[in-house]
């Protein structure tokens, strides 16, 4: 049995290989380009940044140092004691970190509900009414570019200190991100399904119901869950303007170098957030069918 392979006459070889190394060269120089423009970029938004690294080298230590500082004293022969006299007030700072919680809690599920009923007004591929999804997308972008420390203080100079305030700033800075997360994941749905409905003459509300939500259900929920992780560490630090939450007993802590109190605050801190992680993430997987393809 004889077998055959197909050849390349030299010439029309040489003429790919040509072809080949040109446009090698051709991306090499694209890439060059890229980064020296970026290094350029970087350059320019350092000096008018007024970063200085001959600063940033001298007082590096400081800022390392400050760890060795806030690290507790923890021996063998004594590591209960130490731990106890670490953690001296354990059950005020988990009240705290559980009011932080429910803050991040209370703030998701409200920014989440508002979320969802404006995100099919917004939607381009649903709402007819430009000027109406014009108007609600710029109320997104407001929300969400609106630091939720300045609602935050905002908040509290009106209804004082306290978890009200933590709650409307971080429901209105989630009311904004999960709004443009919404509106694209249904501007990205198929629409053949709301077609149907829609051909058969339902109303909005019905075409919505029937034709959209179905698709977007699960990526709205894992979306939710996530922005509640990020909004525990939000609520940490509102506390520190007074919002309510254990950022409060930690800007404290640092204000008046109480260095043990700061670790202590900032592990529980971590620990919290490292759990609702591992929680959120097993939560999203499962509605998102990645557990069964696992």
């Amino acid at each position: 049995m004889t077998s055959s392979m197909l050849s390349v006459p030299q010439a029309r070889l040489q003429a790919l290989l040509a072809g080949y190394q040109r446009e090698v060269r051709r991306r090499r120089w694209q890439s060059l380009l890229v980064l020296a423009i970026l290094a350029i970029l970087v350059a320019i938004a350092g000096r008018f940044g007024e970063v200085d690294l001959a600063n940033l080298v001298d007082n590096i230590s400081n800022f390392t140092s400050y760890f060795g500082r806030i690290m507790p004293r923890l021996t063998v022969a004594h590591f209960g004691a130490n731990v106890a006299d670490w953690y001296w007030n354990i059950t005020g700072w988990l009240k705290l970190l559980l009011d932080t919680v429910l803050i991040a809690y209370l703030a998701t599920l409200i920014g989440a509900c508002a979320a969802f009923a404006m995100a099919f007004l917004a939607a381009a591929n649903l709402a007819s009414s430009r000027w109406l999804r014009w108007c609600i997308k710029r109320v997104f972008e407001f929300c969400r570019t609106v630091p939720d420390l300045v609602f935050a203080l905002m908040f509290v100079s009106a209804f004082g200190l306290g978890p009200l305030a933590g709650v409307l700033a971080i429901a209105i800075h989630t009311f904004g991100t999960l709004g443009k997360l919404f509106t694209e994941a249904i501007e990205n749905i198929d629409m053949k399904p709301v077609e149907g409905v829609h051909s058969t003459g339902g109303r909005f509300i019905e075409t919505v119901r029937f034709g959209a939500l179905p698709q977007v259900m699960s990526s709205f929920a894992s979306y939710a869950l996530l922005r509640f992780e990020i909004n525990v560490r939000s609520g940490s630090v509102g506390g520190m303007v007074g919002a309510g939450g254990i950022g409060q007993d930690l800007f404290v802590a640092i204000r008046k170098f109480y260095y043990t109190d700061v670790s202590a605050i900032l592990l529980m801190i971590i620990v919290c957030v490292a759990i609702m992680d591992l929680v959120t993430e097993r939560i999203r997987h499962r509605l998102s069918g990645q557990d069964k393809v696992r």
